[in-house]
């Protein structure tokens, strides 16, 4: 899978580094003293090396949690993310990944410790509210679980802080590691939807929504929580038929009355990472249709983002109660001026 590895001089003899290693025998080890003398190089060609990335373990050095947003969430004033890994195994075109970062190559941050000291201090600071803490906006929560084991490594801990809320966002259905650990009430495992036929033009490399439903249902019959991410809303003429058609067939597989929430985003992008993109893929339909820059913001324009909003609110709503419901905020539903 991985050719070539950079390894941190810092991280060599760290047993994860060991571990990962130990997957790739056959892989060629170039040893560096930070992981952006490689990441963060001039130049790089993000989807050249797309198709073959490399593998870097690095180790995580400060800002190790982040708070998220003001209005981000699903239902708590303390929303906190933090990110194990850089970049993602899938190729969905619509993701920012690709115009935020130089490089395609994966990063995996092994000093899982140091995540857990930082989220046990906010947890402790929280006092007697209820932290949540999000995984999976720099990657994907699940789809290298087979090489890091990061879920693995994180159940027993929020098993031990049943106080903090953990969420997994994933597109994968390499649901393994909560099949083999009994279910905890504050860890969600919240899966990314899209369409089926907007899915296989646009995500990459993404299991079937089929597949995704399956390994829903799996986990909800066993007692995970499990959430949904409507987001991004991807138009096409006939939007409307292709998301009556995938709420109808998620709420055919799903107890809508068993899910812990549900969230809806529009299709957005800070305006320099869109221009980065729109250099990378220039003949992306998706980014030059219908497209407005609105304080910084690059997105559907106002009267469409509005009216694919309120559709998919209204749909949703058929099969969800308003409590679990969390839209996410964007100036591109503002009414046009």
């Amino acid at each position: 899978m991985f050719d070539f590895i950079y390894i941190e001089e810092a991280v060599l003899q760290y047993a994860r580094t060991r571990e990962i290693l130990a997957r790739f025998p056959n892989a060629t080890h170039i040893p560096c003293q930070r992981y952006g003398e490689v990441f963060n190089r001039k130049a790089q060609d993000f989807r050249l090396q797309k198709q073959k990335p490399a593998l870097i373990l690095a180790r995580k050095h400060g800002n190790l949690l982040l708070e998220a947003p003001p209005g981000y969430g699903i239902g708590s004033q303390r929303n906190f993310y933090f990110s194990h890994m850089l970049n993602c195994l899938y190729d969905c075109r619509y993701c920012f990944l690709q115009g935020m970062y130089r490089s395609a190559h994966m990063v995996v941050f092994v000093n899982f410790e140091d995540f857990q000291d930082a989220l046990a201090k906010e947890i402790v600071q929280a006092n007697d509210d209820t932290p949540y803490f999000f995984t999976g906006y720099d990657c994907d929560s699940l789809a290298l679980e087979s090489i890091t084991n990061f879920v693995a490594s994180f159940m027993d801990f929020f098993a031990a802080h049943p106080q903090a809320f953990f969420e997994l966002r994933t597109k994968s259905v390499n649901i393994k590691p909560l099949l083999h650990h009994p279910p905890l009430p504050n860890c969600i495992a919240a899966f990314s939807m899209t369409p089926s036929d907007i899915a296989k033009v646009l995500e990459v490399g993404v299991p079937p929504v089929d597949s995704r439903l399956d390994a829903m249902a799996k986990l909800q019959t066993l007692g995970w929580p499990v959430g949904l991410r409507f987001d991004p809303l991807i138009y096409q003429s006939n939007y409307r038929d292709h998301y009556r058609a995938l709420f109808a067939a998620v709420f055919a597989r799903l107890d809508p009355d068993q899910l812990h929430s549900v969230s809806l985003g529009q299709f957005r992008l800070p305006r320099q990472i869109y221009k980065t993109m729109y250099q990378l893929m220039p003949d992306e339909k998706l980014l030059a249709y219908g497209l407005d820059e609105k304080a910084g913001m690059v997105s559907y324009k106002s009267d469409l983002a509005l009216e694919m909003h309120t559709f998919c609110s209204e749909e949703l709503l058929r099969y969800i109660s308003p409590q679990i419901f969390f839209p996410c905020p964007s100036t591109t539903l503002e009414s046009p001026s």
